[in-house]
């Protein structure tokens, strides 16, 4: 415990003293509650897989192909003697193109290798039917992190990561085997391509925000709009079947798909053939040479402050679990969950759906047929504990040729995903999907199939633990599972029905109100300082709206099982100490939709009576709040 008083600030009361011993790694850009379990889990796998990968003990059959390609990302020695020239061909390819007709021509081909393209296309389900898939349209992502980086505000951040980019590429690009002035062109064609994609693309609002990132188009249209490549062509060859025209895809950045033909072009070609050179060789530097991966992280190390690459083994590691990442977490879930804690947390759900319903019968603001309607959402939730039922068939055909090269073997791999994106266009939704593997500490709300995910890995201390108190829990694992519950009524997720589609299920009256509530959300976190500079509210208010609805039901829960409520809220603020370099702050605060961390510890307490009554907190002290301030949503 620090010398700062709760009353005055709970963030650094309770976490000050850890924060001040705190060292983050040379190779992270950050260390708290999350990160640590991270490194916990990371050194628990890597003192069971290193002992296979040298030969010391047995490799149970479904690690195998996993272990042969630990052994080739650790072999260096096999790395460095073969540089960049395992990708040579394929860079040389995109070099030796003349023309723009000659690209579209070979588009079909480019696109089944998994080539770089100044655009995305994907299947996913359609959100307003989601038991089908449908293509998705995109852009191809910014340089920078986002377009604020581009605006005169952020003109100095700008101009020193550029100057990262730019040496960054120049050694790539001499070790590629171009000249200085070949170099410098090619970069300077990439940056000028970039400038042409920024005044059409979401910004990190939009991007959170599903009425900007989901706009639903006929083929037709789109292809009309899309009309500078054969993009009809392209799909019906993918795909094995024509497209009809009145297909029903989505847009996600409707003003790059309004502008597609002004930036991909013929007269543009040189730009953007420089744009995929660059975009191609980047993707592949971690798959390479110890000299490759090194120079090829240094513009992402900037963007986030980090000191160092991670060392070889881990980075081998990295490398490795990132390939079979759910055979991975398929074999974490199974030996370190047990089926006791897999139950207990499965009651703390339950209990969480149980106060959700009561909260919502009791709602003084929204109309009988909206809390209906919002129960019924509530009884049809999908509930994802430790790890999935069984593994994905792509994961079997991840074969590893040992005569092959890890940079050969790897872009196989990547090639057989490529396919099966594509093949997923003809079959149904799977909504027992996980979109993470069980050794993640992380969870999630899928609001397309109306269901919540709990890896294995979140459920240890200090945010669940069988020696921990109810309350501790509570405040811990409790409110991050009815976080993930709020996310189904926040901004994005209460425009989802049972079934996870796009349906407005509110009266107009009700979500007029939710509008307002809404609204006062985003004015208590905007514009509120930290070190790197201010928050953004509207950016955050999707997880901050999840945030209080989530303390709300775990401290709900708590009282009803008598519980601490100093130990609830002392866990709460536990889980979010953090300790970050300020490069990654400065990022956070531009592109992530979570609020800063202190903030997400301060913040939220201070709308609830039962915090200011247990920590005896008055008018004048740094944590209190003004009662007319005080938001309750759920």
């Amino acid at each position: 415990m620090s010398n700062v008083r709760v009353q005055d600030d709970l963030y650094e009361a309770i976490n000050g003293s850890w924060i001040e011993k705190a060292t983050i790694p040379a190779d992270k850009p950050a260390i708290g509650s999350f990160l640590q379990l991270v490194e916990g889990n990371e050194k628990l796998l890597m003192d069971e897989f290193v002992p296979m990968r040298k030969g010391k003990v047995s490799v149970p059959s479904e690690l195998k192909n996993f272990i042969k390609i630990y052994r080739q990302a650790v072999d260096f020695e096999t790395r460095n003697e073969l540089g960049i020239k395992p990708v040579q061909p394929i860079l040389a390819r995109i070099l030796a193109i003349e023309n723009f007709e000659e690209f579209k021509s070979g588009l079909v081909d480019w696109e089944k290798s998994g080539m770089s393209v100044p655009w995305g296309i994907s299947i996913s389900e359609d959100l307003k039917n989601t038991d089908k898939r449908t293509f998705w349209f995109s852009s191809p992502g910014l340089i920078l992190p986002d377009t604020s980086y581009y605006s005169d505000e952020k003109k100095e951040e700008r101009k020193a990561l550029l100057a990262v980019f730019r040496s960054m590429n120049e050694k790539l690009l001499k070790i590629a085997g171009l000249t200085l002035g070949e170099a410098t062109k090619l970069i300077d064609l990439a940056l000028a391509f970039d400038e042409k994609i920024v005044p059409f693309a979401n910004t990190s609002e939009e991007n959170n925000q599903v009425e900007h990132y989901y706009t639903p188009v006929n083929f037709k249209e789109l292809v009309e709009k899309w009309s500078t490549i054969p993009l009809r062509e392209l799909l019906d060859a993918m795909t094995g079947v024509k497209i009809k025209d009145d297909e029903r895809v989505a847009i996600s950045e409707k003003r790059w798909s309004d502008n597609f033909a002004t930036v991909i072009n013929e007269a543009n070609f040189e730009e953007m053939k420089a744009w995929m050179y660059l975009d191609q060789l980047s993707r592949y530097t971690t798959i390479l040479s110890e000299e490759l991966r090194i120079i090829g992280g240094e513009y992402s190390r900037a963007l986030s402050g980090v000191k160092e690459a991670r060392p070889q083994e881990k980075h081998a590691f990295d490398l490795a679990t990132g390939i079979y990442s759910q055979v991975i977490g398929l074999y974490y879930g199974k030996k370190y969950f047990g089926e006791k804690a897999k139950q207990d947390v499965k009651h703390m759900v339950e209990k969480m759906i149980d106060v959700y319903k009561i909260r919502l019968k009791e709602n003084e603001w929204l109309s009988e047929e909206t809390i209906n309607k919002a129960i019924f959402k509530l009884e049809n939730l999908g509930v994802f504990i430790g790890y999935p039922d069984k593994l994905e068939d792509i994961y079997l055909k991840f074969i590893v040729d040992e005569k092959k090269s890890l940079a050969e073997n790897i872009l196989y791999f990547r090639q057989l995903k490529q396919e099966k994106a594509w093949s997923d266009y003809h079959l149904p939704t799977d909504r027992q999907k996980w979109h993470m593997p069980a050794h993640m500490v992380n969870a999630y709300f899928n609001p397309s199939a109306n269901h919540i995910v709990f890896p294995a890995a979140i459920l240890q201390a200090p945010f669940y633990s069988l020696d921990q108190t109810p309350s501790q829990n509570y405040g811990g694992i409790g409110a991050v599972i009815a976080h993930e519950i709020s996310h189904a009524f926040d901004n994005n997720g209460s425009k989802f029905d049972e079934r996870g589609n796009l349906n407005n299920w509110w009266t107009d009256e009700d979500y007029a109100k939710f509008e307002e509530k809404k609204q006062l959300m985003i004015k208590q976190f905007d514009g509120l300082k930290t070190s790197a500079g201010v928050a953004n509210g509207t950016l955050t208010v999707s997880e901050n709206i999840a945030d209080l609805g989530g303390v709300n039901a775990a401290l709900t829960a708590a009282k009803l099982e008598n519980g601490n409520i100093e130990e609830f809220f002392t866990n709460w603020v536990t889980i979010w100490r953090s300790k970050a370099r300020l490069e990654y702050q400065t990022l956070l605060l531009s592109v992530d939709p979570h609020a800063p961390t202190k903030l997400r510890g301060n913040i939220i307490p201070r709308n609830f009576e039962d915090f200011y009554t247990t920590f005896d907190v008055k008018k004048g002290d740094g944590m209190y709040m003004e009662v007319a301030d005080r938001i309750e949503i759920w």
